[in-house]
């Protein structure tokens, strides 16, 4: 089947914001520009309306296939924080089945047996089952032996390693960052540092085995500034935010809100002012949602005894496309970020609107006012501390590998 879409306003990572017309043949992009409508295609006008490639969310810790088809997301990279974890090719198989015909699911392998932090987990039989990468989940590794393993090892099997970067000696028990907000309120914290630690030690590790690695979120001055001195000396690193750490800061958590507790916790203004820098000049590569649901008992408690986690899936889209809006990013520059780069970093040729790339794309009004309401989210649970708050940009239609989901 052959389906041309008419008179939009594409928008490409590699090629820019361009008027034209986009053919799909089959489940992969045949054409894009000026081309020749062949008479057996399907037309679809567009009336100018933005199509581009659809998300790709890296690192969300449910496949919720309603919420991902409302944000405009045709794959997902899963953590392997899941019950059972993804640590055995069976199940690391059957995770890459669960979300057809709806959604790709790339399954991210747990770096070790159990996510506990010691044994490796086996690598090539997991990425010979579907994993696209390993991850350490919502943990950091804390000896520097097993971690220079893992890094080894991957390199080895041509995996990137998913770090999450903050030095548990010392964030256990904390729920906040160390600061006049987490003083004020009486909060056990830890201090933003934990996240620099982390990052310098790994980035050490990987520079010195040669490894990939990708730290899922990075939040602080101090590591954006270890992680830009890395890239310029040729580390492979890249690393992800979400677009909570980029517009809250941790005076979000002031009225004890448990859905602004997060993982890693809100930063102070200053924080969150240098994540802002980073997706300007580079620096961060990924905008991800975090998508993690979470229903009222694990979220209407004190905020110490709250669990993390923000249900993120719907809102990444229009969330980010603020970034356009107050012309920190050019267009093409945010899909790069939600589709192009997650899709390098997981070794997927996808997120691009090139000819020969899967026919992931989306439909979208980014002008379309709307209100995040959490309790008309269509997520498993509407976890957001966006709630109430008006924005703009609306998916009108997804289609994953040429097909239109409903």
């Amino acid at each position: 089947m052959k389906t041309a879409f008419l008179n939009a306003q594409l928008v490409c990572p590699v090629v820019g914001a361009t008027a034209g017309n986009l053919l799909v043949d089959g489940e992969t992009i045949a054409a894009t520009g000026d081309f020749e409508i062949p008479a057996d295609a399907q037309r679809i006008d567009l009336a100018g309306k933005t199509l581009a490639p659809a998300l790709i969310d890296l690192g969300v810790f449910s496949v919720d296939k309603a919420a991902c088809r409302a944000g405009g997301i045709a794959r997902v990279g899963l953590m392997p924080d899941q019950s059972p974890v993804l640590d055995d090719p069976g199940i690391v198989r059957r995770a890459a089945l669960s979300g057809k015909p709806a959604l790709w699911v790339h399954p991210l392998a747990a770096a070790t047996r159990g996510l506990e932090g010691n044994d490796l987990g086996e690598m090539a039989i997991n990425a010979s089952a579907g994993a696209r990468a390993v991850a350490t989940g919502r943990r950091w590794i804390a000896s520097s032996g097993t971690m220079r393993k893992l890094l080894a090892y991957a390199r080895d099997c041509a995996l990137v390693v998913v770090v999450h970067p903050e030095d548990s000696g010392l964030t256990e028990g904390a729920v906040a960052t160390e600061g006049e907000t987490a003083t004020r309120h009486g909060l056990p914290a830890a201090p933003a540092i934990a996240e620099a630690l982390a990052v310098a030690r790994d980035l050490m590790l990987a520079e010195e085995t040669q490894a990939r690695i990708h730290f899922r979120q990075v939040t602080t001055a101090a590591a954006f500034d270890l992680i830009r001195a890395a890239k310029r000396r040729g580390v492979a690193v890249t690393c992800g935010i979400t677009p909570a750490h980029l517009l809250l800061s941790d005076i979000a958590i002031s009225d004890f809100r448990t859905y602004a507790r997060l993982s890693p916790p809100l930063r102070d203004e200053g924080d969150r002012q240098a994540a802002l820098a980073a997706v300007k000049d580079g620096t961060i590569d990924v905008i991800a949602s975090g998508h993690d649901p979470r229903g009222p008992e694990a979220k209407r408690l004190p905020f110490t005894d709250a669990e993390p986690g923000m249900s993120g899936a719907e809102t990444l889209l229009a969330l980010s496309l603020g970034l356009v809006r107050d012309r920190l990013i050019p267009i093409e520059r945010l899909f790069a970020l939600l589709a192009a780069n997650p899709a390098k970093v997981l070794g997927l040729a996808s997120g691009t609107l090139a000819p020969g790339s899967p026919a992931d794309l989306i439909v979208l009004d980014p002008g379309a006012p709307w209100q995040i309401e959490a309790e008309r989210m269509v997520a498993r649970a509407g976890n957001t501390p966006f709630d109430r708050l008006p924005v703009q940009g609306k998916v009108l239609a997804l289609y994953k590998g040429g097909t239109l989901i409903d």
